[in-house]
């Protein structure tokens, strides 16, 4: 164990960041150890950690002193925010800043960030193709995450910026599976027309994550975007149809209908979608599926998916 690097891991209780030291913890023999960053040590999901192998410490990404603490001695961290835990960019600007500064000053050498695009590179503020959302974001949750890209390399940390793409676990947990309409017919929602949206198993990003820390050095400097797959709404109703052995629709609605769902972060959501599909071709170019597998050699296609959380997705 002496001879191991420590990779701290922020967000460890959460989907990210879980998968990252469980793909640590069941490599035994691999070149690191996982320290768990989590604001309450004691909690179930941190004990399962800890039963694990994990070095669990407690941090909070809202606390920089915690942060510094939680860095000390570690090689690598995984830096990660949390959006929908408080529907504020500026909190998740903080948050980055803060994970940056503790990186900095604890002499990580190498950080992999959690990132997704700026999407006013794409859609200027000006353009009213989509609205503009909290006065500055066209997608909220998106656009701080790639402006706080800038930090980093700002502070000099050492970094690798990990594009995700669409968990295809909110099918279960943010309720977007499928769902019995009016007519009994089960149906998915989705504002992406025909365009294929790339997607992949939240465990499975914590797994890339891990490959991209093996390779050491290479990818320092440099943006991996990662994908399971990139499927159409209509192949996803039809993965879901094998799935569950009966028709399951593919409902494809306007971005502007989807943004009037009413739900919370519903308009973040339909203008998401709506980049997704507008600018498909450089979002998908972004998150080459064999890079990823090469990073990953356990990456879950759509079906695998599935296949390993049919009880789930039929409870849900």
């Amino acid at each position: 164990m002496a001879d191991k690097k420590i990779i701290a891991v922020v967000g460890a209780t959460g989907a990210q960041g879980g998968g990252l030291v469980r793909a640590i913890t069941s490599d035994p023999d691999g070149p690191f150890i996982a320290r768990a960053i989590t604001r309450d040590v004691n909690s179930d999901k941190a004990r399962a950690l800890a039963a694990l192998g994990a070095e669990v410490v407690a941090g909070d990404v809202d606390d920089a002193a915690s942060l510094r603490r939680a860095f000390d001695g570690a090689y690598g961290a995984y830096c990660v925010t949390f959006f929908w835990d408080h529907f504020s960019p500026e909190k998740e600007l903080a948050q980055a800043r803060a994970m940056a500064e503790a990186a900095r000053d604890a002499g990580v050498k190498h950080v992999v960030w959690s990132t997704l695009e700026d999407t006013r590179r794409w859609v200027p503020l000006s353009d009213d193709r989509m609205p503009t959302l909290m006065g500055k974001y066209k997608v909220p949750h998106f656009d701080a995450k790639g402006e706080a890209d800038q930090i980093f390399t700002d502070l000099g940390v050492p970094t690798t910026f990990l594009a995700t793409s669409f968990y295809w676990d909110n099918f279960i947990g943010f309720g977007m599976g499928p769902t019995r309409g009016a007519d009994g017919k089960l149906a998915i929602t989705l504002p992406i027309g025909d365009a294929k949206l790339p997607g992949i198993a939240a465990e499975d990003i914590g797994r890339s994550a891990y490959g991209i820390f093996k390779k050491g050095t290479e990818l320092i400097g440099k943006r991996v975007g990662i994908a399971g797959e990139h499927l159409s709404g209509s192949e996803m109703a039809a993965a879901f149809s094998n799935l569950l052995g009966e028709e399951v629709r593919y409902n494809a609605v306007e971005p502007s209908v989807y943004r009037g769902f009413g739900f919370p972060g519903a308009d973040d959501l339909g203008n998401m979608f709506q980049f997704k599909r507008d600018f498909e071709q450089d979002f998908r170019a972004a998150r080459p599926v064999e890079e990823t597998r090469a990073l990953n050699p356990q990456l879950m296609s759509f079906s695998d998916w599935l296949a390993a959380n049919r009880e789930r997705i039929a409870k849900s």
